[in-house]
């Protein structure tokens, strides 16, 4: 424990000018000695310093890692506060050497230090992690500290970050073009991998999911049919690939437009940049849903849902066609007699028909037969001398 000193206060003696002043007729407090104890943050840190021979710049490391172990423990962010998952994600020398100047060219997210949320991060997410970098990296916090001449550069880089990425409009600009997600295009699966897959079930599945839950977060519609599992329905695999293959994205590719020389009166130049940017925006547009078509056919190509799908089909139209085999013989039988009595039926009525035809025609030759004798006595008649013919 520290030892206590009293220390005399003694007045120093009052100058030969000194007048009193008027009696103001009122009483003061008597004089009283106080003893004086030390205490506080600034007696305990000098007491820390020299039972541990500790230099000042010594004693602050030790001081600010103990605040970062004790909010790792705790789960809070600046002056205590829940940092909602935040976190302090470890700085790269690379940051510090960021150029202002080229702020389109920048990751923004890991600028503030939330590459482990980005465009999952909230507003508050956003907030607490740029008070944290800003309580960190202030040009006046660093001032007078060696190797830290960069660091106002980097301090403009946070604030262009905070700004990108407070701005619903730019953010979302931002997380058209996100350079991380250009990284991850190698994460699908290329068709010789799915081929020659030990468990090809397993491996399109953790291959593809990701990709399309990646994906998603693009479609101006919502909610967005995910991969889903094996034992999905028919119904349910087709309106999937339905959804994909009409996506709606709302990327613009606005982000990577050239922006336009300030103070620049010159129309044309304008225009030209502008129609260059339109041009450029179309173009990234088209080659995007391209990609993510490929992404969707191979994914078709491979899903071991639709072989399933097929077999069951297959195996349902075999089953039926067994099922009906058992009742054929009896439907044949029945089939069989019906077509007897109807072919019996029409013999019968053609029998009919050419008896009816065979009285006709006798009834014609009877008629015939009896017009020839007839004609025959008309002609004997007319032979006989002194005959009269018949009458007509």
């Amino acid at each position: 424990m520290a030892n206590v000193r009293e220390l005399s206060v003694v007045p120093p003696p009052l100058p030969a000018s000194w007048t009193p002043p008027a009696a103001s007729g009122k009483s003061i407090s008597p004089l009283v000695t106080r003893r004086l104890i030390p205490a506080g943050p600034a007696y305990l840190a000098h007491v820390k310093r020299a039972v541990h021979n500790l230099t000042f710049e010594e004693h602050d490391k030790h001081a600010e890692e103990e605040r970062k172990r004790l909010e790792a423990m705790n789960g809070t962010g600046v002056d205590g506060e829940d940092d909602l998952g935040v976190g302090d994600e470890p700085e790269d020398e690379e940051l510090s050497l960021l150029d202002p100047k080229e702020w389109k060219k920048q990751d923004h997210y890991q600028v503030l230090g939330l590459s482990h949320l980005r465009y999952k991060a909230t507003g508050d997410q956003i907030k607490i992690a740029h008070r944290k970098k800003v309580l960190k990296h202030h040009p006046d916090k660093k001032a007078g500290l060696a190797g830290d001449s960069n660091d106002d550069a980097f301090f403009k880089c946070i604030q262009k970050a905070h700004d990108v990425l407070t701005n619903p409009e730019r953010r979302r600009q931002f997380d058209s073009v996100d350079p991380y997600y250009e990284l991850l295009e190698a994460d699908v699966p290329a068709e010789k991998q799915l081929k020659s897959a030990k468990n090809p079930q397993k491996f399109f599945f953790d291959s593809f999911a990701p990709v399309f839950e990646r994906e998603a977060r693009f479609s101006r519609k919502q909610p967005v049919p995910m991969l889903g599992g094996f034992e999905d329905t028919k119904e349910t695999v087709h309106a999937f690939y339905d959804f994909w293959y009409n996506f709606d994205s709302w990327r613009s590719f606005e982000y990577l437009d050239k922006e336009i020389n300030e103070g620049s009166d010159n129309r044309d130049d304008k225009r030209y940049t502008e129609k260059k940017n339109k041009s450029e925006r179309a173009r990234r547009k088209k080659e995007d849903i391209a990609r993510l078509r490929s992404i969707v056919d191979l994914a078709l190509a491979y899903d071991p849902r639709i072989k399933r799908i097929k077999e069951e089909e297959k195996a349902a139209r075999e089953a039926k066609k067994k099922s009906k085999g058992g009742a054929q013989n009896g439907v044949d039988a029945k089939q069989k007699a019906e077509e007897e009595k109807r072919k019996a039926e029409e013999a019968a009525m053609r029998q009919e028909e050419e008896e009816k035809v065979a009285r006709a025609e006798a009834k014609k030759a009877k008629t015939a037969a009896a017009n020839a004798a007839k004609k025959a006595r008309r002609a004997a008649r007319a032979a006989e001398p002194g005959g009269d013919a018949e009458p007509q």
